[in-house]
């Protein structure tokens, strides 16, 4: 008996231990995601109080439209990001990507923190902030695809679901927490301090941090096998088109639809509230800031349930609760006056979109085979985010300017229906997925 007692307690370590080594795992790797949405938003928030630091003094429109434009450049970076990292994840290791990844966004972040202005050295001012923004954004196009493919296949059976999600956990948090630092210097600076030099705050803090994730990281445990890596597909763009196509193809729509979804109810939203339903600024920031933080909190939630009913019945429920909800919900954001009915409204799109984006990573990693999933999953995300998420605001203000602004909610819509098509045609992956299933993804 005291054998078999001896046995259960040391399989019982062992599991602990285990379980262990999986959570540093995946706060080793969402930390670091955390730490690039960070930086990536930390840009976007502080460029009114340093426009005038990196362009010629005049017009305060152009100097912002600059750094928009800058902001922008960053975000079509994000494909040959997705490329560079997943080819060296998938022939160099996850570890390698995600470490060389943080270690860029660093760089950027530093760059900018210690950036001279145009007044110092003229021209070469916004160049040199273009150069760190490129930098950023390769990184951030990068970062996605392998810090999915490693969180996938670090967790467990049967709980890949709740252990991916952090991913997005940490993607809201990074902008969340980029918002609270802005929040806090703006509380502690003036604003003439925050324009002279208080705008470079929140860069160092990135840069210190992306350290941090980097020591982290240093320390995970590789998920690639060497047979893998060694293997002549590994990293092949020509061999994941050929023997892949069905996976580029849901992968695509999935975050086509996901992606426009995501940053209507989060990036856009704000911008709604103020210029369509008329609500103010300030009112709409602390609307935003509550849903995403309640947004945040539902992640695990839905991962845990895609764990119980499967990524491919998650889908199904994203896509047609997103394509019935997205035109009613906004037509009626559209007119609202109370912060508590915004909130609401908001808050229940968002609520459909954690079906997704919960999963968002391990649905596409159970697609590919290890030898193509960071480049698979990594790539064709980039690419479909940059031409439907990151143009989602565009597209919105452009319909508005032209008298037609409520067909951008028939469009969200739309692209979130040509998911569900996807959906229908996609395997169940707890049965033919490459993570736990039989791999036959294609067939």
């Amino acid at each position: 008996m005291s054998a078999i007692a001896d046995e259960a307690s040391g399989r019982a370590w062992t599991e602990a231990a285990d379980r262990r080594r999986r959570i540093f795992a995946i706060i080793g790797a969402s930390s670091g995601n955390l730490v690039e949405w960070y930086d990536f938003y930390a840009y976007a928030f502080t460029s009114i109080y340093f426009a005038s630091a990196f362009f010629p003094s005049g017009d305060r429109t152009s100097q912002l439209l600059a750094t928009a434009g800058i902001f922008a450049a960053g975000f079509l970076m994000r494909p040959l990001g997705g490329w560079l990292f997943g080819w060296m994840a998938d022939k160099h290791g996850r570890r390698t990507s995600m470490i060389t990844s943080v270690l860029m966004m660093c760089a950027g972040s530093l760059l900018i923190t210690l950036m001279p202005t145009y007044a110092s050295i003229g021209a070469l001012a916004p160049a040199l902030l273009l150069l760190a923004r490129l930098a950023q954004g390769l990184s951030v196009g990068g970062e996605y695809g392998t810090a999915a493919t490693y969180m996938s296949e670090v967790a467990t059976k049967g709980r890949r679901g709740f252990y991916s999600s952090f991913q997005y956990v940490t993607l809201i948090g990074g902008q969340l927490l980029a918002l609270l630092v802005l929040a806090m210097l703006q509380a502690l600076l003036t604003n003439d301090e925050l324009t002279a030099w208080g705008w470079r705050i929140p860069f160092l803090i990135g840069a210190l941090a992306a350290i941090v994730a980097m020591y982290l990281r240093r320390s995970l445990a590789e998920t690639a096998s060497e047979a893998a890596m060694h293997s002549k597909e590994a990293g092949s763009l020509t061999g994941l088109w050929r023997h892949h196509p069905r996976a580029i193809l849901i992968v695509f729509v999935f975050t086509m639809g996901g992606s426009l979804y995501f940053y209507t109810f989060t990036t856009y939203m704000q911008k709604y509230l103020v210029n369509t339903a008329h609500m103010d600024v300030r009112v709409v920031t602390f609307v935003m800031t509550v849903v995403l933080v309640i947004y945040m909190l539902l992640q695990p939630v839905f991962g845990a349930l895609s764990d119980r009913i499967g990524r491919r019945n998650n889908m199904i429920l994203f896509t047609a609760l997103g394509a019935l909800a997205a035109p009613p919900i906004i037509f009626m954001l559209a007119g609202v006056s109370s912060p508590a009915a915004a909130l609401l409204l908001v808050l229940a799109a968002l609520t459909i979109a954690s079906f997704y984006t919960s999963i968002s990573g391990v649905v596409k990693a159970e697609l590919f085979p290890t030898q193509v999933r960071a480049l698979g999953v990594g790539l064709t995300y980039a690419i479909a985010n940059a031409m439907f998420g990151g143009t989602a605001e565009y597209v919105a203000l452009w319909l508005k300017s032209a008298g037609r602004e409520s067909w951008f909610a028939w469009y969200v819509a739309g692209m979130v229906a040509i998911g569900l098509a996807a959906a229908l045609i996609m395997p169940d992956t707890r049965k033919y997925g490459y993570l736990e299933g039989s791999g036959q993804v294609e067939k």
